[in-house]
Protein backbone atom coordinates (compact mmCIF):
# COMPACT_ATOMS: atom_id res chain seq x y z
CA UNK A 1 0.00 0.00 0.00
CA UNK A 2 1.26 3.73 -0.69
CA UNK A 3 1.52 5.48 2.47
CA UNK A 4 -0.42 8.76 3.45
CA UNK A 5 2.19 11.72 5.31
CA UNK A 6 -0.12 14.31 6.70
CA UNK A 7 1.22 17.80 7.28
CA UNK A 8 -0.37 19.56 9.94
CA UNK A 9 1.61 22.66 9.98
CA UNK A 10 -1.86 24.56 8.94
CA UNK A 11 -3.60 23.60 12.37
CA UNK A 12 -0.50 25.28 14.26
CA UNK A 13 -0.92 28.13 11.40
CA UNK A 14 -4.54 28.66 12.67
CA UNK A 15 -3.29 28.31 16.24
CA UNK A 16 -0.94 31.12 16.10
CA UNK A 17 -3.28 33.58 14.42
CA UNK A 18 -5.17 34.24 18.12
CA UNK A 19 -2.41 32.92 20.35
CA UNK A 20 -3.59 30.00 22.89
CA UNK A 21 -2.99 26.55 22.19
CA UNK A 22 -6.58 25.96 20.04
CA UNK A 23 -6.82 23.82 17.96
CA UNK A 24 -3.58 21.98 19.14
CA UNK A 25 -1.42 20.15 16.25
CA UNK A 26 -0.36 17.07 18.22
CA UNK A 27 -4.01 16.71 18.38
CA UNK A 28 -4.89 16.77 14.52
CA UNK A 29 -1.82 14.57 14.18
CA UNK A 30 -3.76 12.01 16.64
CA UNK A 31 -6.97 12.10 14.49
CA UNK A 32 -5.04 11.99 11.40
CA UNK A 33 -3.38 8.43 12.55
CA UNK A 34 -6.62 7.39 13.34
CA UNK A 35 -8.03 7.95 10.30
CA UNK A 36 -5.40 6.05 8.68
CA UNK A 37 -2.56 8.89 7.82
CA UNK A 38 0.39 6.47 7.63
CA UNK A 39 2.77 9.11 9.11
CA UNK A 40 2.76 12.64 10.10
CA UNK A 41 4.69 15.63 8.41
CA UNK A 42 5.88 19.04 10.79
CA UNK A 43 8.03 21.68 8.79
CA UNK A 44 9.74 23.47 11.80
CA UNK A 45 10.83 26.66 10.36
CA UNK A 46 13.58 28.89 11.12
CA UNK A 47 11.28 31.78 12.03
CA UNK A 48 8.54 29.52 13.81
CA UNK A 49 5.57 30.73 11.77
CA UNK A 50 3.66 27.96 12.63
CA UNK A 51 5.00 24.54 14.06
CA UNK A 52 6.81 25.44 16.91
CA UNK A 53 9.36 23.29 18.80
CA UNK A 54 7.82 22.00 21.80
CA UNK A 55 5.32 20.84 19.14
CA UNK A 56 7.75 19.28 17.94
CA UNK A 57 8.76 17.47 20.77
CA UNK A 58 5.18 16.53 21.91
CA UNK A 59 4.51 15.13 18.84
CA UNK A 60 7.47 12.42 19.22
CA UNK A 61 6.18 11.58 22.42
CA UNK A 62 2.56 11.38 21.69
CA UNK A 63 2.07 9.93 17.81
CA UNK A 64 2.17 6.11 17.31
CA UNK A 65 3.33 6.34 13.45
CA UNK A 66 6.56 8.15 11.95
CA UNK A 67 7.35 11.80 12.64
CA UNK A 68 8.58 13.36 9.44
CA UNK A 69 10.72 16.50 10.65
CA UNK A 70 10.88 19.02 7.39
CA UNK A 71 13.78 21.07 7.75
CA UNK A 72 15.68 24.00 6.32
CA UNK A 73 19.49 22.95 5.58
CA UNK A 74 21.09 24.85 8.52
CA UNK A 75 23.57 23.71 11.54
CA UNK A 76 20.33 25.01 13.58
CA UNK A 77 18.16 22.50 12.13
CA UNK A 78 20.41 19.59 11.62
CA UNK A 79 21.23 19.54 16.01
CA UNK A 80 17.19 20.16 16.55
CA UNK A 81 16.87 16.79 14.27
CA UNK A 82 19.65 15.11 15.92
CA UNK A 83 17.88 16.33 19.40
CA UNK A 84 14.63 14.56 18.40
CA UNK A 85 15.19 11.73 16.47
CA UNK A 86 12.56 11.86 13.80
CA UNK A 87 12.03 8.79 11.45
CA UNK A 88 13.00 11.02 8.59
CA UNK A 89 14.56 14.39 8.01
CA UNK A 90 13.16 16.23 5.18
CA UNK A 91 15.68 18.64 3.82
CA UNK A 92 13.88 21.46 1.84
CA UNK A 93 14.62 25.06 0.72
CA UNK A 94 13.67 28.22 2.64
CA UNK A 95 13.26 31.39 2.13
CA UNK A 96 11.58 33.92 5.31
CA UNK A 97 9.80 35.82 2.52
CA UNK A 98 7.53 33.00 0.54
CA UNK A 99 4.44 31.91 1.81
CA UNK A 100 4.84 28.08 1.04
CA UNK A 101 7.72 25.58 -0.48
CA UNK A 102 7.72 27.44 -3.74
CA UNK A 103 10.23 25.07 -5.51
CA UNK A 104 12.95 21.95 -5.12
CA UNK A 105 16.15 21.87 -3.07
CA UNK A 106 19.30 22.68 -5.24
CA UNK A 107 20.75 19.56 -3.90
CA UNK A 108 23.27 19.39 -7.08
CA UNK A 109 24.42 23.07 -6.51
CA UNK A 110 24.52 22.74 -2.74
CA UNK A 111 26.70 18.97 -2.45
CA UNK A 112 29.63 20.09 -0.76
CA UNK A 113 27.60 21.84 2.11
CA UNK A 114 24.84 19.12 2.15
CA UNK A 115 27.01 16.36 2.58
CA UNK A 116 28.46 17.00 5.93
CA UNK A 117 24.37 17.29 7.23
CA UNK A 118 23.27 14.39 4.95
CA UNK A 119 25.97 12.17 7.08
CA UNK A 120 25.54 13.73 10.49
CA UNK A 121 21.82 13.09 10.27
CA UNK A 122 21.89 9.29 8.79
CA UNK A 123 24.31 8.86 11.87
CA UNK A 124 22.06 9.90 13.98
CA UNK A 125 19.92 6.80 12.87
CA UNK A 126 17.56 9.44 10.80
CA UNK A 127 16.30 9.07 7.67
CA UNK A 128 17.32 11.80 5.10
CA UNK A 129 15.10 13.12 2.64
CA UNK A 130 15.82 15.91 -0.07
CA UNK A 131 12.58 17.75 -1.78
CA UNK A 132 13.53 17.97 -5.08
CA UNK A 133 12.39 19.29 -8.39
CA UNK A 134 11.95 15.93 -10.56
CA UNK A 135 15.19 16.63 -12.53
CA UNK A 136 17.74 13.73 -13.26
CA UNK A 137 20.26 16.00 -11.87
CA UNK A 138 18.95 16.78 -9.09
CA UNK A 139 18.02 12.89 -8.73
CA UNK A 140 21.90 11.65 -9.10
CA UNK A 141 22.86 14.17 -6.55
CA UNK A 142 20.59 12.80 -3.79
CA UNK A 143 22.25 9.42 -5.04
CA UNK A 144 25.78 11.08 -4.30
CA UNK A 145 24.60 12.27 -0.83
CA UNK A 146 23.71 9.21 -0.06
CA UNK A 147 20.14 10.34 0.88
CA UNK A 148 17.57 7.60 1.83
CA UNK A 149 14.87 9.00 0.24
CA UNK A 150 13.87 12.07 -2.45
CA UNK A 151 10.61 13.58 -1.98
CA UNK A 152 9.62 15.08 -5.69
CA UNK A 153 7.88 18.33 -5.75
CA UNK A 154 4.71 18.53 -7.77
CA UNK A 155 4.21 21.81 -7.47
CA UNK A 156 4.71 22.95 -11.28
CA UNK A 157 2.22 19.47 -12.25
CA UNK A 158 -0.37 20.94 -9.29
CA UNK A 159 -0.13 24.26 -11.09
CA UNK A 160 -1.15 22.88 -14.60
CA UNK A 161 2.43 23.35 -16.09
CA UNK A 162 2.67 21.68 -19.07
CA UNK A 163 4.55 18.02 -19.22
CA UNK A 164 5.29 18.39 -15.59
CA UNK A 165 3.52 14.83 -15.11
CA UNK A 166 5.50 12.96 -17.51
CA UNK A 167 8.54 14.51 -15.75
CA UNK A 168 7.49 13.13 -12.43
CA UNK A 169 7.16 10.37 -14.01
CA UNK A 170 10.50 9.63 -15.61
CA UNK A 171 11.78 10.78 -12.45
CA UNK A 172 9.77 8.66 -10.09
CA UNK A 173 10.90 5.27 -12.82
CA UNK A 174 14.73 6.99 -12.37
CA UNK A 175 15.01 6.59 -8.56
CA UNK A 176 15.00 2.53 -8.51
CA UNK A 177 18.27 2.70 -10.23
CA UNK A 178 19.53 5.13 -7.92
CA UNK A 179 18.75 3.44 -4.96
CA UNK A 180 16.48 5.95 -3.68
CA UNK A 181 13.19 5.51 -2.33
CA UNK A 182 10.34 8.02 -4.03
CA UNK A 183 7.97 10.18 -2.00
CA UNK A 184 5.69 12.94 -3.56
CA UNK A 185 4.09 16.13 -2.47
CA UNK A 186 3.08 19.76 -2.88
CA UNK A 187 0.15 20.98 -3.84
CA UNK A 188 -1.73 17.52 -4.33
CA UNK A 189 -5.77 17.59 -4.59
CA UNK A 190 -8.81 15.62 -4.79
CA UNK A 191 -8.66 16.34 -8.29
CA UNK A 192 -4.85 15.57 -9.45
CA UNK A 193 -3.84 12.91 -6.37
CA UNK A 194 -4.35 9.97 -8.52
CA UNK A 195 -2.36 10.10 -11.55
CA UNK A 196 0.93 10.68 -8.81
CA UNK A 197 -0.27 8.15 -6.62
CA UNK A 198 -0.45 5.71 -10.23
CA UNK A 199 3.50 5.94 -10.23
CA UNK A 200 3.96 2.73 -9.04
CA UNK A 201 7.42 3.94 -7.48
CA UNK A 202 6.05 6.18 -4.96
CA UNK A 203 5.81 5.04 -1.99
CA UNK A 204 4.63 8.19 -0.15
CA UNK A 205 2.99 11.06 -0.36
CA UNK A 206 2.79 13.58 1.81
CA UNK A 207 -0.37 16.07 1.98
CA UNK A 208 -0.76 18.86 4.00
CA UNK A 209 -2.53 22.29 3.00
CA UNK A 210 -5.58 21.24 1.17
CA UNK A 211 -6.17 18.15 3.49
CA UNK A 212 -6.64 20.41 6.53
CA UNK A 213 -8.23 23.34 4.62
CA UNK A 214 -10.87 20.66 3.44
CA UNK A 215 -10.96 19.47 6.82
CA UNK A 216 -12.55 23.14 7.45
CA UNK A 217 -15.31 21.62 5.25
CA UNK A 218 -15.28 18.25 5.48
CA UNK A 219 -13.64 17.05 9.16
CA UNK A 220 -10.21 15.87 9.19
CA UNK A 221 -11.65 12.56 9.27
CA UNK A 222 -13.43 12.53 6.10
CA UNK A 223 -10.95 13.99 4.02
CA UNK A 224 -8.22 11.57 5.09
CA UNK A 225 -10.73 8.21 4.74
CA UNK A 226 -11.10 9.99 1.47
CA UNK A 227 -7.19 9.90 -0.18
CA UNK A 228 -6.61 6.43 1.44
CA UNK A 229 -9.72 5.60 -0.82
CA UNK A 230 -8.49 7.32 -3.81
CA UNK A 231 -4.82 6.60 -3.88
CA UNK A 232 -5.46 3.07 -2.75
CA UNK A 233 -7.92 2.88 -6.03
CA UNK A 234 -4.60 4.10 -8.53
CA UNK A 235 -2.86 1.14 -7.81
Amino acid sequence: MIRLGVNIDHVATVRNARGGEHPDPVAAALLAIEAGADGITAHLREDRRHIRDADIDRLKAAITKPLNLEMAATEEMVANAIRVRPHAACIVPERRAEVTTEGGLDAAGQIDALRPMVTALRAAGIRVSLFIDPDIRQLQAAASLRADIVELHTGAYAEGKPNELERLRNAAAATTGLGLECHAGHGLTYANVQAVAAFPEVVELNIGHFIIGQAIMDGLTTVVHCFRTLIAEAR
